[in-house]
């Protein structure tokens, strides 16, 4: 069977590893009528950010906010800001990103630009967003700090949140979640987790999902090495019981 000519692709968290998105673009070779998708987290950790940025930009992909770029806006347009933030952002990838920038300040343009990202974008059977939903809030009632931040209330979901809508998220490194092995993506009820890592050297895995003809493409950004599977080849399924039974040993 031959694949859809029109393509709908989504791409995990890059945390600016820029050679490995060429890469795996490249390997995708999205055309011009396919639609792309990027699910946040563009930056920090990774050495190239600001190339990402750019790319990202400069292509006109749709993208999501991320945590990590709702961090650096809260950031560096505060000046109130508390000097543990400041430093927790750092510890988290900022200082890479900066770094990436070559010590200037990041420009308005992409500060302008990571303000007008959206938290979710709907596709119909499709719902993206970067980290997930509140289980037990309206829709309409939640808040970048649900769609950027939530894990485990959403992750032990018994049932899917959507009746006709597939979540895809990023945020949560796969192989954190129980069961899961690095490089595989995680599936609960209702919801397909993409981020497999790229920059966590238990993993490396940049994943890119055709979800038209429900295929993976995957680069691994410490050693470039490319492969590409069917979905069904490349996910593990998570137990919302096991989610729940971790969450409340930590609480």
């Amino acid at each position: 069977m031959s694949e859809s000519s029109q393509r709908r692709i989504v791409i995990g968290d890059v945390h600016g590893h820029y050679e490995g998105l060429m890469i795996l673009l490249e390997a995708i070779a999205p055309a011009s009528d396919d639609q792309v998708y990027f699910l946040g987290d563009l930056i920090d950790r990774g050495p190239h950010s600001s190339h990402v940025v750019n790319f990202v930009k400069r292509n006109n992909y749709a993208c999501l906010l991320g945590n990590h770029e709702q961090m650096l806006i809260n950031i560096l347009t505060n000046e109130s800001i508390p000097k543990p933030a400041m430093q927790a952002w750092l510890y988290s990838g900022g200082q890479a990103t900066i770094a990436s920038y070559q010590q200037a300040p990041i420009p308005d343009e992409h500060l302008d630009w990571f303000r007008t990202l959206p938290t979710y974008i709907d596709l119909g059977d499709i719902w993206l967003t970067h980290a997930g939903v509140h289980p037990s809030i309206p829709l309409a009632e939640q808040t970048a700090e649900q769609f950027c931040w939530i894990r485990d209330e959403f992750h032990s979901i018994q049932q899917p949140y959507f009746r006709d809508k597939l979540i895809i998220i990023g945020h949560t490194i796969t192989f954190t979640l129980p069961g899961v092995t690095p490089g595989k993506l995680a599936q609960g009820q209702g919801w397909l987790d993409i981020d497999t890592g790229a920059y966590h050297p238990r993993s490396g895995w940049l994943t890119g999902l055709d979800i038209t003809n429900n295929r993976i493409y995957q680069v691994n950004v410490f050693n470039k090495c490319l492969r590409t599977l069917p979905l069904k080849e490349g996910v593990m399924n998570v137990e919302p019981s096991q989610v729940s039974d971790r969450r409340h040993k930590r609480a």
